[in-house]
């Protein structure tokens, strides 16, 4: 099998790497800020950070193949724990059912500035 990088509309790095990677049914994502869609503007609220990170996720997503029903684990860096509440309801959206939920991480980290939260997930995209 041969890896295929994947890039979306509206969202990539400023370094040389792709915004994910697939190889076979694995499509892992490099890391997800929460720039507004388009742009490199990054809003002041960690709420529309998250919101920004999850729209990203889901494009990249949809570019590997994929769909929210393919991911496996999410793991995501704030740099207060305090935002986990920003992030807990629009999981439990993206998420309703419990016993059907991706493994999830939340951890502090230092992050680049104006930066709140970022992301990054692993999918098995087996159709």
């Amino acid at each position: 099998m041969s890896r295929r990088s994947i890039d979306v509309e509206g969202y990539s790095h400023a370094a040389a790497i792709p915004v994910a990677s697939r190889i076979g049914p694995l499509l892992a994502s490099s890391i997800i800020a929460g720039f507004d869609p388009g742009t490199r503007n990054m809003p002041d609220t960690v709420e529309a950070q998250v919101v920004n990170v999850l729209h990203h996720a889901g494009a990249i997503l949809t570019g590997g193949g994929g769909t929210w029903a393919d991911v496996v684990k999410v793991n995501f860096f704030v740099t207060d724990t305090e935002f986990r509440t920003a992030i807990e309801p629009l999981w439990v959206e993206l998420f309703p059912d419990a016993a059907s939920r991706p493994a999830r991480h939340i951890q502090t980290a230092q992050l680049p500035r104006r930066v709140l939260v970022q992301a990054e997930f692993l999918a098995y995209i087996d159709h």
